[in-house]
C-alpha cells in the first residue's frame, strides 16, 4: 500500500501504522483526534464526513476530546476507522488526495502540534512480568540467592498504580519526596529520593471491558487492547523498599 503523503522508508508513520493520538495547535486549542502519517498528522475531525460505513456513518467519535469513546466502541469499529483512513490516505483514492482545500484543513505538520494524554486515564495496572526485571530489582535489594519471591514464577505479580501521575512525553518530572530508610538499625529518614529508577515498558490502552463476574479469556484478549505505547515507569526505589521491608522493633 503506498500513501499519496511523502516519507522515507525509515519514517516510524508510514500508512500501514497510523497510530491515533490527541493534538491541538497554536490556531485551534482544541483537543482534537488525529493519525500520525508520515511527517503530518491526518486531523480525523476535519475528515469525518468521509466515514460512510456501518458503525461510523453520522458519528460524532472524531469529534471528541479524547479517545476514550472511540476506544470503547470496540474492534469493529476501529477496523472500520483503520480501512477507511488508510483509504484516503492511499494514492488508490483521489478523495483526500485531489482535494486541496481539504488537504490544508486536515493535515498539520508535526511540527505544528501539542501532543496531549490520548484519554482520560482511571486507573491503570502495573504488571511485574519480566523475569529479567524481576531478578534484578530483587538483587538489588535481597541479593542474588533470594532475588525472586517464591511465588513470583507462578503468580507475576500486577498491582494499581497513581493514575493522576501519568503525563505526556517531554513533561518535566520533579524528583519525589518521601519516607526512606537506608540505615536499617535507624529511624526512617524524609526527603529526596536518591534511587530513581527509570524503566522503559510497554503499556496497553483497553478499549472495552468486562461485567463484574465475567473474566475476559486469553484467547478473547486483542479484542479489548486497542493500542500499544512505550511509558516511561519511574520509580522511587529507597522509598519502595523502606514502605514494603519488615521493620523489626529494635
Amino acid at each position: 500500500m503506498k500513501s499519496f503523503i511523502n516519507y522515507d522508508s525509515h519514517c516510524p508513520f508510514p500508512i500501514e501504522n497510523i497510530p491515533f493520538g490527541i493534538f491541538s495547535t497554536q490556531t485551534d486549542p482544541r483537543h482534537r483526534i488525529g493519525v500520525a502519517i508520515g511527517d503530518q498528522i491526518l486531523d480525523l475531525s476535519a475528515i469525518d464526513h468521509l466515514f460512510t460505513g456501518r458503525h461510523l456513518a453520522d458519528s460524532d467519535l472524531f469529534q471528541q476530546h479524547t479517545l476514550n469513546e472511540f476506544m470503547a466502541s470496540g474492534k469493529d469499529v476501529w477496523h472500520e476507522a483503520r480501512m477507511e483512513i488508510q483509504r484516503e490516505l492511499s494514492m488508490s483514492d483521489g478523495t483526500l488526495r485531489n482535494d486541496k482545500e481539504l488537504q490544508q484543513k486536515s493535515l498539520i505538520n508535526q511540527r505544528d502540534a501539542t501532543m496531549h494524554l490520548p484519554a482520560d486515564i482511571g486507573d491503570y495496572t502495573d504488571f511485574y512480568s519480566s523475569r529479567d526485571h524481576a531478578t534484578n530489582v530483587g538483587t538489588m535489594f535481597r541479593g542474588k540467592d533470594n532475588a525472586l519471591m517464591p511465588n513470583w514464577l507462578h503468580l507475576p505479580v500486577g498491582y494499581h498504580g497513581r493514575a493522576s501521575s501519568i503525563v505526556i512525553s517531554e513533561t518535566p518530572v520533579r524528583r519525589p519526596n518521601g519516607q526512606m530508610r537506608p540505615d536499617d538499625k535507624q529511624p526512617p529518614i524524609f526527603g529526596p529520593c536518591k534511587m530513581l529508577d527509570i524503566e522503559l515498558e510497554m503499556a496497553a490502552f483497553i478499549g472495552p471491558g468486562n461485567k463484574q463476574g465475567y473474566p475476559i479469556s486469553i484467547e478473547t484478549a486483542q479484542d479489548h487492547i486497542f493500542g500499544l505505547v512505550i511509558m516511561n515507569d519511574w520509580s522511587a526505589r529507597d522509598f519502595k523498599n523502606g514502605n514494603t521491608s519488615h521493620w523489626d522493633h529494635s
